[in-house]
């Protein structure tokens, strides 16, 4: 009876699993990409993000596109004084920007 937590986390990650199979096989509506790779400064800050395209932006430009809608799964929103680029919240840890893996 001591296994609660791990059958609880078992359950857990299977769901984030299935989430993010889900996510790759669902199409991205026309003309949208989605950042699979970032770029971090010795803060730990990131200055620039990669594509699923291969495409690689600079951390202003990648706010423009999220507020044109051309890049999916990320949100802009402002704090801070600036605007801040950061992934849908959605649960799952692995596809948060800060987690992607850099290039």
């Amino acid at each position: 009876m001591d296994n609660f937590e791990q059958i609880y986390n078992q359950y857990k990650a299977r769901g984030e699993l299935e989430t993010m199979q889900n996510m790759a096989v669902q199409n991205l509506p026309a003309g949208t990409e989605e950042i699979v790779a970032v770029r971090k400064n010795n803060d730990g800050d990131i200055i620039a993000v990669k594509t699923n395209t291969g495409r690689e932006l600079d951390y202003v430009t990648a706010l423009n596109e999220a507020k044109a809608g051309t890049l999916a799964h990320v949100d802009v929103f402002h704090r801070y004084g600036r605007d801040i680029l950061r992934s849908e919240p959605d649960g799952i840890k692995q596809n948060n920007l800060d987690n992607l893996p850099a290039f």
